[in-house]
Protein backbone atom coordinates (compact mmCIF):
# COMPACT_ATOMS: atom_id res chain seq x y z
CA UNK A 1 0.00 0.00 0.00
CA UNK A 2 3.04 2.36 1.46
CA UNK A 3 4.90 1.12 -2.07
CA UNK A 4 1.68 1.86 -4.50
CA UNK A 5 1.13 5.54 -2.84
CA UNK A 6 4.91 6.67 -3.10
CA UNK A 7 4.46 5.51 -6.92
CA UNK A 8 1.61 7.25 -7.03
CA UNK A 9 3.24 10.60 -5.63
CA UNK A 10 6.58 9.98 -7.76
CA UNK A 11 4.40 9.86 -11.08
CA UNK A 12 2.65 13.21 -9.98
CA UNK A 13 5.73 14.93 -9.64
CA UNK A 14 7.71 13.05 -12.08
CA UNK A 15 4.39 15.03 -14.43
CA UNK A 16 4.16 17.99 -12.29
CA UNK A 17 8.12 18.50 -13.56
CA UNK A 18 7.44 17.33 -17.11
CA UNK A 19 4.46 20.49 -17.47
CA UNK A 20 6.44 23.10 -16.03
CA UNK A 21 9.27 21.81 -18.35
CA UNK A 22 6.82 22.24 -20.87
CA UNK A 23 5.59 25.31 -19.87
CA UNK A 24 9.26 26.85 -19.53
CA UNK A 25 10.12 25.82 -23.19
CA UNK A 26 6.62 27.16 -25.14
CA UNK A 27 7.23 30.37 -22.59
CA UNK A 28 11.07 30.82 -24.34
CA UNK A 29 10.25 29.87 -27.71
CA UNK A 30 7.30 33.00 -27.46
CA UNK A 31 9.45 35.23 -26.38
CA UNK A 32 12.24 34.58 -28.90
CA UNK A 33 9.46 34.40 -31.51
CA UNK A 34 8.75 38.12 -30.22
CA UNK A 35 11.86 39.10 -30.54
CA UNK A 36 12.74 37.85 -33.43
CA UNK A 37 9.46 39.97 -34.78
CA UNK A 38 10.64 43.48 -33.10
CA UNK A 39 14.31 42.62 -34.57
CA UNK A 40 12.84 42.41 -37.93
CA UNK A 41 10.72 45.62 -37.50
CA UNK A 42 13.40 47.60 -36.34
CA UNK A 43 15.96 46.75 -39.33
CA UNK A 44 13.10 46.70 -41.91
CA UNK A 45 13.95 50.54 -42.54
CA UNK A 46 17.94 49.69 -43.16
CA UNK A 47 17.62 46.51 -45.10
CA UNK A 48 15.03 48.27 -47.89
CA UNK A 49 17.69 51.44 -47.98
CA UNK A 50 20.55 49.04 -48.41
CA UNK A 51 17.86 47.09 -51.14
CA UNK A 52 16.74 50.50 -52.65
CA UNK A 53 20.25 51.94 -53.44
CA UNK A 54 20.94 48.86 -56.06
CA UNK A 55 17.57 49.32 -57.61
CA UNK A 56 17.22 51.95 -61.09
CA UNK A 57 16.30 55.79 -59.15
CA UNK A 58 12.95 55.27 -61.17
CA UNK A 59 11.38 52.24 -59.67
CA UNK A 60 12.50 52.86 -55.78
CA UNK A 61 9.09 54.02 -54.90
CA UNK A 62 6.94 52.28 -57.98
CA UNK A 63 8.34 48.66 -56.62
CA UNK A 64 9.09 49.41 -52.83
CA UNK A 65 9.53 45.49 -51.84
CA UNK A 66 12.77 43.99 -50.95
CA UNK A 67 13.22 41.81 -54.15
CA UNK A 68 16.00 42.70 -56.59
CA UNK A 69 14.82 42.46 -60.05
CA UNK A 70 17.52 45.07 -62.08
CA UNK A 71 20.83 44.99 -59.62
CA UNK A 72 22.92 48.25 -60.25
CA UNK A 73 25.47 50.00 -58.99
CA UNK A 74 25.17 53.34 -61.07
CA UNK A 75 23.31 55.04 -57.55
CA UNK A 76 27.10 54.77 -56.17
CA UNK A 77 28.68 55.58 -59.30
CA UNK A 78 26.88 58.63 -59.64
CA UNK A 79 26.33 59.66 -56.09
CA UNK A 80 30.04 59.78 -55.59
CA UNK A 81 30.34 62.50 -57.45
CA UNK A 82 26.77 64.10 -58.26
CA UNK A 83 27.69 67.11 -55.81
CA UNK A 84 30.29 69.56 -56.39
CA UNK A 85 33.23 67.74 -54.55
CA UNK A 86 33.55 63.97 -54.95
CA UNK A 87 31.60 62.30 -51.97
CA UNK A 88 35.31 61.79 -50.36
CA UNK A 89 35.95 64.94 -49.77
CA UNK A 90 32.86 65.04 -47.51
CA UNK A 91 33.89 61.96 -45.76
CA UNK A 92 37.40 63.65 -45.09
CA UNK A 93 35.73 66.72 -43.40
CA UNK A 94 33.78 64.39 -41.14
CA UNK A 95 36.60 62.33 -40.36
CA UNK A 96 38.58 65.54 -39.25
CA UNK A 97 35.86 66.56 -37.15
CA UNK A 98 35.04 63.35 -35.36
CA UNK A 99 38.81 63.09 -35.13
CA UNK A 100 39.29 66.58 -33.36
CA UNK A 101 36.29 66.18 -30.69
CA UNK A 102 37.10 62.83 -29.87
CA UNK A 103 40.74 64.33 -28.74
CA UNK A 104 39.11 67.06 -27.14
CA UNK A 105 36.80 65.25 -25.47
CA UNK A 106 39.23 62.72 -24.44
CA UNK A 107 41.63 65.20 -23.18
CA UNK A 108 39.69 67.62 -21.30
CA UNK A 109 36.77 65.59 -19.53
CA UNK A 110 38.86 63.74 -18.28
CA UNK A 111 40.91 66.36 -16.43
CA UNK A 112 37.49 68.16 -15.55
CA UNK A 113 36.60 64.63 -14.34
CA UNK A 114 39.79 64.06 -12.32
CA UNK A 115 39.07 67.60 -10.79
CA UNK A 116 35.95 67.05 -9.69
CA UNK A 117 37.00 63.33 -8.43
CA UNK A 118 40.23 63.92 -6.48
CA UNK A 119 40.94 67.58 -5.94
CA UNK A 120 39.50 69.71 -3.45
CA UNK A 121 38.86 73.22 -3.58
CA UNK A 122 36.57 75.88 -3.05
CA UNK A 123 32.68 75.70 -4.21
CA UNK A 124 33.59 72.46 -6.12
CA UNK A 125 30.04 71.13 -5.08
CA UNK A 126 28.68 74.51 -6.99
CA UNK A 127 30.01 73.81 -9.73
CA UNK A 128 29.42 70.74 -10.04
CA UNK A 129 25.93 70.67 -9.82
CA UNK A 130 25.69 73.39 -12.50
CA UNK A 131 27.60 71.12 -15.10
CA UNK A 132 24.61 68.23 -13.94
CA UNK A 133 22.38 71.34 -14.76
CA UNK A 134 23.79 71.71 -17.63
CA UNK A 135 22.65 67.98 -19.12
CA UNK A 136 18.94 69.32 -18.94
CA UNK A 137 19.80 72.75 -21.03
CA UNK A 138 18.71 71.95 -24.79
CA UNK A 139 20.93 72.89 -27.39
CA UNK A 140 18.11 74.90 -28.72
CA UNK A 141 18.14 77.38 -25.54
CA UNK A 142 22.01 78.58 -26.37
CA UNK A 143 22.60 78.09 -30.07
CA UNK A 144 21.48 82.00 -30.78
CA UNK A 145 24.08 83.26 -28.58
CA UNK A 146 26.58 80.48 -28.97
CA UNK A 147 26.26 81.35 -32.57
CA UNK A 148 26.58 85.23 -32.12
CA UNK A 149 30.09 84.65 -30.34
CA UNK A 150 31.27 82.78 -33.21
CA UNK A 151 30.24 84.71 -35.79
CA UNK A 152 32.13 88.36 -33.91
CA UNK A 153 35.03 85.59 -33.86
CA UNK A 154 35.16 85.29 -37.32
CA UNK A 155 34.75 81.18 -36.48
CA UNK A 156 31.57 80.55 -39.10
CA UNK A 157 32.40 78.46 -42.18
CA UNK A 158 35.21 76.59 -40.35
CA UNK A 159 35.44 73.83 -37.80
CA UNK A 160 36.40 75.96 -34.88
CA UNK A 161 32.87 76.34 -33.95
CA UNK A 162 32.62 72.71 -33.72
CA UNK A 163 35.51 71.45 -32.37
CA UNK A 164 37.20 74.81 -29.69
CA UNK A 165 33.80 74.03 -27.17
CA UNK A 166 34.96 70.13 -27.05
CA UNK A 167 38.65 70.84 -25.61
CA UNK A 168 36.48 73.15 -23.18
CA UNK A 169 34.65 69.91 -21.35
CA UNK A 170 31.43 70.69 -22.31
CA UNK A 171 29.97 67.94 -22.49
CA UNK A 172 28.68 67.23 -19.47
CA UNK A 173 27.52 63.73 -19.68
CA UNK A 174 31.22 61.96 -20.47
CA UNK A 175 32.69 64.40 -17.51
CA UNK A 176 30.16 62.78 -15.32
CA UNK A 177 30.86 59.31 -16.47
CA UNK A 178 34.48 59.39 -16.02
CA UNK A 179 33.65 61.36 -12.19
CA UNK A 180 31.48 58.15 -11.49
CA UNK A 181 34.65 56.16 -12.73
CA UNK A 182 37.11 57.45 -11.17
CA UNK A 183 35.40 57.41 -7.25
CA UNK A 184 35.14 53.85 -8.14
CA UNK A 185 39.15 53.47 -8.00
CA UNK A 186 40.75 53.26 -4.40
CA UNK A 187 42.26 56.29 -3.39
CA UNK A 188 44.78 54.61 -1.93
CA UNK A 189 46.68 53.97 -5.33
CA UNK A 190 46.58 57.71 -5.59
CA UNK A 191 48.20 58.06 -1.81
CA UNK A 192 51.02 55.35 -2.99
CA UNK A 193 51.81 57.08 -6.14
CA UNK A 194 52.18 60.09 -3.72
CA UNK A 195 54.64 58.66 -1.64
CA UNK A 196 56.83 58.05 -4.28
CA UNK A 197 56.83 61.83 -5.18
CA UNK A 198 53.98 61.92 -7.64
CA UNK A 199 52.46 64.95 -8.06
CA UNK A 200 49.00 65.38 -9.40
CA UNK A 201 49.58 65.04 -13.09
CA UNK A 202 51.31 61.88 -12.93
CA UNK A 203 48.84 60.58 -10.62
CA UNK A 204 46.34 60.99 -13.45
CA UNK A 205 48.78 59.90 -16.20
CA UNK A 206 50.27 57.16 -14.45
CA UNK A 207 47.78 55.68 -12.21
CA UNK A 208 43.88 57.03 -13.14
CA UNK A 209 44.07 57.43 -16.45
CA UNK A 210 45.14 53.72 -17.06
CA UNK A 211 42.55 52.37 -15.17
CA UNK A 212 39.99 54.55 -16.87
CA UNK A 213 40.22 52.42 -20.72
CA UNK A 214 36.42 51.41 -20.10
CA UNK A 215 35.19 55.14 -19.57
CA UNK A 216 37.36 56.76 -22.19
CA UNK A 217 36.35 54.17 -24.73
CA UNK A 218 32.70 54.81 -24.14
CA UNK A 219 33.04 58.23 -24.48
CA UNK A 220 35.37 57.50 -28.01
CA UNK A 221 32.37 55.49 -29.11
CA UNK A 222 29.85 57.85 -28.27
CA UNK A 223 31.54 60.87 -29.02
CA UNK A 224 32.41 59.24 -32.50
CA UNK A 225 28.44 58.74 -33.28
CA UNK A 226 27.04 61.79 -31.99
CA UNK A 227 29.42 63.71 -34.02
CA UNK A 228 29.29 61.74 -37.31
CA UNK A 229 25.50 61.59 -37.20
CA UNK A 230 25.04 65.30 -36.40
CA UNK A 231 23.33 67.63 -38.57
CA UNK A 232 21.70 70.27 -36.86
CA UNK A 233 25.12 72.39 -35.39
CA UNK A 234 27.16 71.39 -38.68
CA UNK A 235 23.97 72.68 -40.80
CA UNK A 236 24.23 76.14 -38.30
CA UNK A 237 27.78 76.61 -38.63
CA UNK A 238 29.18 75.06 -41.65
CA UNK A 239 27.32 76.76 -45.02
CA UNK A 240 30.08 76.55 -47.71
CA UNK A 241 30.35 73.32 -49.17
CA UNK A 242 33.72 72.54 -49.54
CA UNK A 243 33.42 72.36 -45.26
CA UNK A 244 30.40 69.96 -45.55
CA UNK A 245 29.74 66.93 -43.84
CA UNK A 246 28.42 63.40 -44.77
CA UNK A 247 25.07 64.80 -42.93
CA UNK A 248 25.38 68.06 -44.99
CA UNK A 249 26.07 66.29 -48.48
CA UNK A 250 23.23 63.77 -48.17
CA UNK A 251 20.82 66.50 -47.60
CA UNK A 252 22.36 68.02 -51.20
CA UNK A 253 20.52 65.22 -52.87
CA UNK A 254 17.16 66.57 -52.08
CA UNK A 255 15.66 69.43 -53.56
CA UNK A 256 12.37 70.90 -53.42
CA UNK A 257 12.74 72.94 -56.38
CA UNK A 258 13.68 70.24 -58.82
CA UNK A 259 13.54 66.18 -59.30
CA UNK A 260 15.32 64.74 -56.05
CA UNK A 261 18.58 61.54 -56.82
CA UNK A 262 16.54 59.39 -54.09
CA UNK A 263 18.76 56.62 -55.70
CA UNK A 264 22.20 58.23 -55.07
CA UNK A 265 21.53 59.65 -51.75
CA UNK A 266 20.34 56.09 -50.51
CA UNK A 267 24.09 54.79 -51.93
CA UNK A 268 25.66 57.17 -50.03
CA UNK A 269 23.91 56.82 -47.12
CA UNK A 270 24.76 52.82 -47.14
CA UNK A 271 28.75 54.05 -47.48
CA UNK A 272 28.42 57.06 -44.78
CA UNK A 273 26.80 54.09 -42.14
CA UNK A 274 29.55 51.51 -42.29
CA UNK A 275 31.87 53.88 -40.00
CA UNK A 276 28.78 53.45 -37.71
CA UNK A 277 28.35 50.20 -37.66
CA UNK A 278 32.27 49.12 -37.79
CA UNK A 279 32.56 51.53 -34.66
CA UNK A 280 29.91 49.91 -33.03
CA UNK A 281 31.10 45.68 -33.84
CA UNK A 282 34.71 46.74 -32.70
CA UNK A 283 33.39 48.85 -29.90
CA UNK A 284 30.33 47.30 -28.35
CA UNK A 285 32.53 45.29 -25.88
CA UNK A 286 34.46 48.11 -24.50
CA UNK A 287 30.65 50.29 -24.44
CA UNK A 288 28.90 47.78 -22.21
CA UNK A 289 31.79 47.30 -19.79
CA UNK A 290 32.28 51.17 -19.58
CA UNK A 291 28.46 51.40 -18.25
CA UNK A 292 28.22 48.47 -16.45
CA UNK A 293 31.28 48.97 -14.56
CA UNK A 294 30.55 52.40 -14.15
CA UNK A 295 26.98 52.00 -12.81
CA UNK A 296 28.14 49.44 -10.73
CA UNK A 297 30.29 52.30 -8.96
Amino acid sequence: MVTETYSAASRAASGERMRRSIGRAVTSVLKHAGLIVLVVIMIYPLIWLVVSSFKPNDIIFRDPGLVLHDLTLKNYTDGWTAQEFPFTKYLVNTAVLVLGAVVGNLISCSLAAYAFARLRFRFRTLFFAIMLATLMLPIHVIIVPQYILFSQLGWVNTFLPLLVPKFLATDAFFVFLMVQFIRGIPRELDEAARIDGAGHFRVFVQVILPLMVPALATTVIFTFIWTWSDFFSQLIYLTKTDHWTVSLALRGFIDSSSSSDYGAMFAMSVISLLPLFLMFLFGQRFLVRGIATTGGK
